[in-house]
Formats: C-alpha cells, sequence, structure tokens
C-alpha cells in the first residue's frame, strides 16, 4: 500500500474556498479510479490557510495512473497557483 501526505499552504491573498471547490473537484474524481483505496482533504485546525490531501493507493502503479489522468494534469496547476507552498510525501508500507 501507498499513501501520500500532500500539504498546501495558500497564498495570503487567496480565498480558501476557492481552494477547496476545486479540491473537492479532485476529490470526487480521484475517488472513482481503480486503485484508490481513499482519498480525502483536510483543514488544519489552527490554521485555515493550510490544507492537505490525505491519499492511500493499492500499489506504486494506481498512483502513477493517477498522476496522468485529465482531471489531475487540469486541476493541479489550477491549486498551484493559490497555493504559497507545497510538500509532497509519499510512503511505502513496511511489512
Amino acid at each position: 500500500m501507498i499513501k501520500v501526505v500532500a500539504k498546501a499552504k495558500l497564498k495570503p491573498e487567496v480565498n480558501p474556498g476557492d481552494y477547496i471547490m476545486l479540491a473537492r473537484e479532485l476529490v470526487a474524481e480521484t475517488r472513482k479510479e481503480k486503485g484508490c483505496i481513499s482519498y480525502a482533504l483536510h483543514e488544519d485546525i489552527n490554521d485555515p490557510t493550510i490544507f492537505t490531501m490525505l491519499e492511500e493507493w493499492e500499489n506504486e502503479q494506481a498512483l502513477e495512473q493517477h498522476n496522468q489522468t485529465a482531471h489531475m494534469v487540469r486541476i493541479i496547476p489550477e491549486l498551484k497557483k493559490l497555493r504559497e507552498s507545497g510538500e509532497l510525501n509519499i510512503y511505502r508500507e513496511i511489512k
């Protein structure tokens, strides 16, 4: 199993609602993908400008296919425009 933690800090002038709207579309489309176990958007309790996407994938191939989908190619660049910074961590389960 592969887990992904994708964290975003919004630019100060960005309305968080704009980010949430795009991210919700990404979540809805991604959850339909083969190999997606879970995919959810989370807002930091103490800072409403920090969002984290927590993802679980069956394997690396499913994640690679996800990164090439039409919705990823279309939505991710739009989300990046709203971010001041981001961090992406990909984890492999140790058995």
